[in-house]
């Protein structure tokens, strides 16, 4: 291969690039949501899907240079319905899925005779059990884990010394898998955490909330944070300036470790905010996130391979070779050990950023970002082993 100047424009010389037409599959797996204390923040019927759809955008901005197409079938699976059999039936069209859908879901999918072969995605499910014990070798994460949030905000916690934590947790399973999260990064990091309560009003906190969680939260002792878990957005709103002892608020509310904020502007990211915005008509949230990241891997390898083949894009996919810009400041990548996407983690309020793990001072012999989540001496995933 050899660089030519001709008319002035530089051309690259070489075999003639092919053409190849890629289609994605988005399916999501629609739940019946609880009710909860406040409605004021409804989740988007388009949650997930918008950030896929802008990531289709983002690769024919570039496929067009390369004779690359793309497109998106999206299939939305009403609750009660079968989503395994949407799965198997996407697949017959492509080898390509983005999933939303809790972890049991996933396992299915991933385990299909269809799904063989294929490369899937995981855009909302943050079950650490994915990335581990129960991890398939074509599922991978671009949805960061309860782990990797989990030591986010205790690596924030004990760069400002902030050592002695309470906990209020809600009885839900996603309540329990992020606490348990929370406890293993305190004994990672050298943290303690204290006295841990379970909330379990029913109550209308709207109206009693100024009564009852001073209340609740005298018995927690002393401690520099509470850390509050509420995965469902249910209770967590009402804690801060409520607390019986004047501390800061970390977790579900307060301070946050998310995938995404629309308070993330640096690093280009206000780019991307309002491409968002402008194709969607709202801000983006961390599953849509999630789902234009894995778009745009998919794209991403397929511009450097040059390839449609599912095994020459995991490969890549799983090379040191493969970076994608994420607007995060540092380049994403692969972990060849268990398909998750490294990534920083955004700890944010309602209206800033506070700050990004990982911080400075935590060190790690390859990539940093590492020290966030499941590390590879510790991994218990083999399904990625060649």
């Amino acid at each position: 291969m050899r660089w030519m100047i001709c008319l002035g424009f530089l051309v690259l010389s070489g075999p003639a690039l092919a053409e190849l037409s890629l289609p994605v599959g988005y399916l999501e797996r629609q739940m019946e949501r609880p009710p909860v204390l406040s409605n004021l923040d409804p989740v988007p019927h388009d949650l997930g899907a918008a950030g896929a759809a802008l990531g289709i955008d983002d690769n024919r901005t570039t496929g067009q240079f390369l004779g690359h197409g793309y497109e998106l079938d999206t299939v939305r699976v009403a609750p009660g319905e079968d989503v395994v059999a949407a799965a198997a039936r996407m697949l017959e069209q492509t080898r390509f899925l983005v999933i939303d859908a809790p972890a049991a879901d996933l396992l299915a999918i991933a385990d299909l005779p269809e799904a063989q072969g294929a490369i899937l995605f995981n855009a909302s499910a943050p079950d650490t059990s994915l990335r581990e014990g129960d991890c398939r070798g074509n599922l991978f994460h671009t949805i960061p884990s309860a782990a990797m949030r989990a030591d986010a905000l205790l690596q924030f916690l004990q760069y400002r010394r902030w050592t002695a934590l309470a906990m209020i947790s809600g009885p839900h399973d996603a309540d329990v898998a992020f606490a348990d999260a929370l406890r293993r990064a305190a004994v990672k990091f050298g943290m303690e955490i204290g006295v841990e309560q379970t909330w379990s009003f029913d109550a209308d906190m709207r109206r009693n909330a100024a009564q009852e969680v001073p209340l609740f939260t005298q018995d927690l002792g002393d401690h520099d944070v509470l850390l509050v878990v509420d995965e469902r957005d249910d209770y967590a709103r009402y804690i801060p300036y409520n607390t019986w002892l004047p501390r800061p608020v970390a977790g579900s509310d307060g301070i946050v470790p998310v995938a995404w904020s629309r308070v993330v502007e640096q690093w280009g990211a206000a780019q991307l905010q309002g491409r968002f915005s402008d194709a969607a008509g709202r801000d983006m949230r961390s599953v849509d996130y999630a789902a234009w990241a894995a778009v745009r891997a998919l794209g991403e390898a397929v511009t450097r391979t040059g390839s449609d083949d599912p095994a020459t894009l995991r490969a890549f996919l799983l090379s040191d070779a493969f970076e994608l810009a994420g607007f995060k400041g540092r380049p994403l990548s692969f972990r060849a050990w268990n398909g998750q996407l490294r990534q920083p983690i955004p700890l944010v309020t309602s209206r800033a950023l506070v700050a990004q793990a990982p911080l400075d001072g935590f060190l790690h012999q390859h990539n940093e970002m590492d020290t966030l989540g499941i590390d590879a001496p510790e991994s218990t995933c083999t399904r990625f082993e060649d």
